[in-house]
């Protein structure tokens, strides 16, 4: 039997880093969960009343507590800068000019505490010509060249999950966090990390556009080798309306494939005349058998054949039941546990996600601020308790 790796209950690799989640969605609150399950002590500010589905929506801002603050009232504002001036990490999500016009921009910040790391999330960045619009993961996709390159030759697909949202732009955050981390341990003093989801989606496509530039990709869609152009590297529909997903690259492994469905094919593998022929044959075999049917075929075959699963599905894959890719959830449900594996300080197990402003009281107490301050700014209605 296998047993996974625990979560760790305690500790993390962050511990002792104090971070400072200032709202937000999408990427800000998927940055703030993975931060926090790294061990870092991630408080969120939220704003009274929060009743944004997509602030609320997604279990994102599970494992830390949750202040609610007026940041339109000075005191609250004045709350906020008190606690930076002792935090290592601030995340906004604002458009660019509005942490300015709050008083929370990373001059005024910088020049309070000097080693404080300013994360700042947006979709285009805090410069350019279209610094200032709004957007969505989709936008972002639109114009960085991936979502054109995504779906078959007819039209883009839209990407799920979102990928300039939380691959562009929180794993992009909370790589720019750590490195700036790293260097303060050297220099002593923080800096501004810009990370806009358009770069990050851009970046993501790095392979592709080394490829473009020396003619082995095309800007046409499901012409190429690693976008369903090529019949080794494609989805098939199988006997019970379910699907596979082939990745046969290597040589060795397009010919388990072709052994392992018993066709014949002409041509070579990578020739591109060949390559209808090739997608007829295959195409025809996987609808003899039902989808797990030829997951259990290629069972021991290295052919780079796996079983399209649904989310539902997934979570019992033997593969991740091994290794613990899921774990209970605040809820009783399973979910995601944070990654990577870390040997020496595990991530910790995913937390409650608690109503915003649940945590106020309390945790402005532990920040360092009095009972009578505490009672004070929540009758000026500066701070609020859920």
């Amino acid at each position: 039997m296998i047993v996974p790796p625990a979560v760790g209950t305690e500790g993390g690799a962050l511990a002792g880093v104090r971070v400072l989640e200032l709202g937000g969605i999408g990427p800000v609150p998927f940055a703030g969960m993975v931060l926090a399950e790294l061990g870092a002590e991630v408080v969120r500010v939220d704003r009274p009343g929060e009743s944004n589905p997509l602030a609320l929506a997604g279990g994102l801002r599970r494992s830390r507590p949750s202040i609610a603050v007026d940041l339109k009232h000075d005191d609250g504002r004045a709350v906020v800068q008190r606690i930076l001036d002792d935090a290592d990490v601030v995340i906004e999500g604002w458009r660019p000019g509005v942490a300015e016009r709050l008083g929370l921009g990373p001059d005024e910040c910088l020049a309070r505490n000097p080693r404080l790391v300013h994360a700042r999330m947006t979709g285009w960045g805090q410069t350019g010509p279209w610094a200032q619009r709004a957007g969505h993961d989709i936008t972002y996709a639109a114009v960085s060249g991936s979502l054109h390159a995504a779906g078959p030759a007819g039209r883009p697909v839209v990407p799920v999950p979102p990928v300039a949202d939380f691959a562009g732009g929180a794993m992009y955050l909370v790589t720019g966090i750590l490195a700036a981390l790293v260097s303060r341990a050297t220099t002593g003093r923080g800096q501004v990390v810009d990370a806009a989801m358009v770069e990050g989606s851009v970046h993501l496509a790095s392979l592709l556009h080394g490829l473009l530039a020396v003619g082995g990709w095309s800007d046409e869609r499901a012409t190429n080798f690693l976008d369903g152009g090529a019949p080794y590297y494609d989805v098939y529909e199988c006997a019970d309306g379910r699907f596979v997903a082939v990745g046969a690259l290597e040589p060795q492994f397009w010919a388990a494939l072709v052994a392992g469905l018993g066709v014949e094919v002409e041509g070579e593998q990578h020739d591109p005349d060949t390559w209808p022929a090739q997608r007829a044959a295959f195409t025809a075999a996987f609808l003899t058998r039902s989808r797990d049917e030829w997951t259990e075929h290629f069972g021991e075959v290295d052919a780079c054949v796996a079983p399209v699963l649904s989310l539902t599905e997934a979570a019992a894959h033997p593969q991740l039941v091994a290794r613990g890719t899921f774990v209970p959830g605040p809820d009783g449900g399973l979910v995601p546990r944070t990654p990577p594996r870390l040997s020496g300080t595990p991530t910790l197990a995913p937390g409650p996600v608690p109503v915003p402003g649940a945590d106020t009281t309390v945790w402005l107490g532990r920040l360092g601020f009095a009972e009578d301050e505490v009672e004070a700014l929540l009758a000026s209605g500066a701070v609020h308790q859920a």
